[in-house]
């Protein structure tokens, strides 16, 4: 069995919140919020970590979390852009 690529990580991610956003805007600006900020609170620590102390963390899990905190502002953005920035669950 072949290892999965970033790349491929990256497209399924981006397919579940563009999923969400389809199908309930009010879930999907929660579930980008609280995964960004989750993701972003694991990368400083990891990061102060890494500053610490030198460890053997390939830089692939840095650019994983990156792009785990990149990926739902990206989509959320596209999406709010889309709708005008109408959201249903604000009305």
């Amino acid at each position: 069995m072949s290892r999965i690529r970033l790349i491929e990580i990256f497209l399924i991610q981006a397919l579940v919140y563009l999923v969400l956003w389809l199908w309930n805007d009010y879930v999907a600006t929660l579930m980008t919020v609280l995964m960004t900020v989750i993701f972003t609170g694991i990368l400083i620590v990891a990061i102060i970590a890494e500053l610490i102390e030198k460890s053997k963390v390939p830089r692939s899990y840095f650019t994983f979390m990156i792009g785990s905190i990149l990926i739902p502002v990206v989509v959320g953005f596209i999406f709010v852009t889309l709708m005008g920035g109408d959201l249903e669950w604000l009305k």
